[in-house]
């Protein structure tokens, strides 16, 4: 249970070397309203990057930069934190279900006071292509066959896709050098790794090892997965709640600045 009383799947919440850069990855979703429709009201965050991708349903987002939007189904934000923004991510009530993921990257001590930033792309922006027979991919972040995604120009390189394999199909991505990669299961199930010895079904997460490929495949059944992958920061992580900082020291002044009402950067 998170916010102000919505129910969750977090796949992953900790500071984990073989994930780093990122941070959590909560997977939501519900067709009944009382498990959502109280939201995230008005909160902050510093030092971190927050991904919301929508899959179902829409979620109104407002912000202390003055964004405000409705994200829908199909839709992804990528909000930077950087030195402090304080926002609100409220669901709207929908008829079935409503449902998507939000992702928590880090971000190196040389940034953590970078200005904060907000990006909203729509379903339409974000490309969907074919590499291979059988397989389908959105790229929301990073390149497949010279195909880049609309979301750039973020700190640790991150790749960010959505990938849907038919039965009887492979799919196979070379991952950047020294870079960590995990595989999240939507729907269905496959194959991530060359023996083939183990299936994975849908809500379970694959973590790589180090390579430069990775290879995932299909036998009766389709499967559809998110495919995320970050260069690692490698520094120490101090976190407390939305605050994520290097050093006690500097959470502790964090929430000081918040009490205060300082915690907004002037020129941001």
């Amino acid at each position: 249970m998170e916010g102000a009383g919505v129910r969750l799947n977090r796949v992953f919440g900790e500071d984990n070397s073989k994930l780093d850069p990122f941070l959590l990855l909560d997977d939501f979703h519900s067709d009944n309203p009382d498990d959502y429709i109280a939201g995230f009201p008005w909160h902050p965050h510093r030092g971190i990057e927050t991904i919301t991708y929508m899959l179902h349903g829409m979620v109104q987002h407002e912000d202390s930069l003055g964004n405000a939007g409705i994200i829908e189904a199909g839709d992804i934000q990528w909000m930077t934190a950087g030195s402090g923004i304080i926002h609100q991510e409220m669901p709207a009530r929908t008829d079935g279900l409503m449902g998507g993921f939000q992702l928590w990257a880090n971000l190196p001590s040389l940034h953590k006071m970078m200005d904060p930033r907000y990006q909203e792309v729509k379903k339409t922006q974000i490309p969907e292509i074919s590499p291979s027979e059988g397989v389908k991919a959105k790229i929301i972040c990073g390149e497949i066959s010279g195909t880049k995604g609309p979301v750039q120009d973020i700190v640790t390189d991150p790749e960010y896709l959505d990938v849907s394999i038919d039965p009887q199909s492979e799919f196979k991505h070379r991952i950047k050098n020294g870079h960590n990669v995990f595989a999240y299961v939507i729907d269905g199930e496959g194959y991530f790794d060359e023996s083939k010895e183990y299936l994975v079904s849908k809500d379970n997460l694959v973590i790589f090892n180090d390579g430069e490929e990775v290879l995932i495949s299909t036998d009766k059944n389709k499967v559809r997965f998110l495919l995320i992958s970050g260069r690692p920061i490698g520094e120490s992580v101090e976190w407390h709640g939305p605050i994520v900082m290097n050093t006690k020291e500097e959470i502790r002044t964090a929430f000081q600045e918040y009490r205060e009402g300082i915690f907004i950067k002037k020129g941001n």
